[in-house]
């Protein structure tokens, strides 16, 4: 009997047919990757019920001046700060436009293609969908900005839970979005209804808009074939995204203040909640692909479940997709809308320290890493808004990790296999279920499940074996390289 090591190495590969996943990991829901050895990522538990009477669409988390950690919520069409106690109030501006939850298809006058369709019959749906709206949401100092994407103005908040917000004195209205860098300036994205221009506010003061001899407002309008969708700041520079490609703002000093360049084309945003930034760079998802910014070019990353993730997204509600970096693991989320759905309902993660990618499925539509809260802070359609890993509640999901095919050699021989032995990294619960087949387009026999123990006595057969890991709900585990006992068993 030969002992055979099951050495799959960390992460999912779904690009491809079943079988170029072979001796990978092809299906994963709810579980990382970290120094060798696989484990469900931490539980969640409620933090606020029915925060929103909408869907959230960002979230902004930052401390006032007294230490107090304070959370904004925007949603289509509200406003709403949750205190550290949890108590909510509505801050929604007076006069806010009210957006739309959903993105939905315009084909009203200018919505289509020239020419469609023939006059007198209904317009086939060949127009432009308008995406969900969203907010770019900031800090000035311990004051609230915020910017809705279909209302266009930037609000500030002063904090006072009696007094709503108001529009900024002399910034520009009709913008796509909003930020304040590194330099505390506050960059208009889209300014005034252009979708190409940046205006800035003179520093330290955000209701002087106008450049003058005298200060350093500005305004530069980008060498683009897109539109501005959103903007990060980043250590030295603040990095602005279109949906064709990225630019940088690198603060300069007078007479010009910024100067802009372009460092990637073909590398459009996907929607303007899609980006984050980290020490690394920034990460954002594309129309047809995932990016980085390392701090001198945009370059696409190799993604490992690529043509899985662009199969399964919604393309129609794009807009809604939604990223959150989780620092505790070096990790990416993405949360965004399956073909199938109208909401987001499945994930894909990228750790950027270990390299390797995994996908599953979560309904939740923003999110704030931890920092100013202990926890990660998600949300969820209904408006519930969670802390992250904390503890391993999954709810209604059972955390595992399923592997494509595992041949002995060519395939060519029968694996005989008497024993399952874990290794020293496998503890807890785990429960292994193993498929097999003797030819590829065999019906799967099914055996197990085991529960782990050193050695695990197993009895099956096949060319060609698939293995799902999982344990039960609300405990920790973990999975190392397992090694199976097993013997060829010849060729039929």
């Amino acid at each position: 009997m030969a002992l055979i090591p099951l050495e799959l190495p960390p992460g999912v590969y779904r690009n491809g047919t079943d079988f170029e996943s072979s001796n990978r990991w092809r299906d994963a829901n709810l579980v990382r990757w970290n120094d060798g050895s696989m484990r469900p990522v931490g539980g969640w538990d409620t933090r606020k019920a029915s925060a929103t009477a909408s869907v959230p669409r960002a979230i902004h988390a930052w401390v006032d001046n007294s230490n107090a950690s304070a959370l904004a919520v925007g949603t289509h069409n509200k406003l709403i700060y949750v205190n550290a106690s949890g108590t909510l109030s509505d801050i929604t501006p007076s006069g806010l436009t009210s957006g739309d939850v959903h993105a939905v298809l315009n084909v009203a006058f200018g919505g289509g293609y020239w020419g469609t369709g023939m006059y007198g019959t209904t317009r086939p749906s060949t127009g432009v969908y308008q995406e969900a709206t969203t907010w770019a949401l900031d800090n000035w100092g311990q004051y609230l900005l915020a910017c809705s994407s279909k209302d266009g103005k930037i609000y500030e908040w002063q904090l006072n839970t009696s007094v709503l917000p108001t529009a900024l004195t002399n910034a520009p209205v009709g913008n796509n979005s909003m930020l304040v860098t590194e330099e505390r300036f506050v960059f208009a994205l889209g300014a005034g209804g252009n979708p190409r221009k940046v205006q800035w506010c003179d520093r330290e003061a955000n209701t002087v808009w106008t450049p003058a001899a005298t200060n350093e407002a500005g305004d530069f309008e980008l060498q683009t074939t897109g539109q501005i969708m959103c903007g990060v700041r980043m250590r030295g520079t603040t990095l602005i995204l279109t949906d064709t490609d990225a630019h940088i703002a690198t603060y300069s000093g007078p007479p010009f203040v910024y100067g802009f360049e372009r460092v990637g084309t073909a590398c459009g945003v996907a929607s303007r909640k899609s980006v984050v930034a980290v020490d690394q760079g920034a990460f954002w998802l594309g129309s047809n692909g995932f990016f980085m910014f390392d701090g001198s070019i945009a370059t696409e990353l190799k993604c490992d479940v690529h043509d899985y993730v662009f199969m399964n997204i919604s393309n129609s509600q794009i807009s809604k997709a939604y990223a959150v970096h989780n620092s505790q693991h070096s990790e990416i989320w993405w949360f965004y809308t399956s073909e199938n759905s109208t909401e987001n309902d499945s994930y894909v993660t990228y750790d950027y320290k270990e390299g390797h990618w995994s996908v599953g499925s979560l309904d939740r539509t923003a999110g704030v890493d931890r920092g100013v809260f202990d926890f990660p802070i998600w949300a969820d359609a209904g408006g519930d808004l969670y802390n992250h890993e904390y503890g391993f509640n999954h709810g209604t999901s059972t955390p595992f990790a399923e592997s494509g095919s595992i041949s002995l050699g060519n395939g060519d021989q029968i694996m005989k296999v008497t024993n399952l032995i874990p290794d020293e990294l496998t503890q807890g619960d785990v429960r292994v279920t193993f498929k097999t087949r003797f030819n590829p387009n065999d019906t799967e026999r099914t055996y197990g499940s085991y529960t782990m123990a050193n050695p695990t006595p197993v009895r099956f057969s096949g060319r060609q074996i698939r293995m799902r890991i999982e344990s039960n709900r609300l405990a920790d585990w973990r999975a190392g390289v397992m090694r199976i006992e097993a013997k060829p068993g010849g060729g039929r």
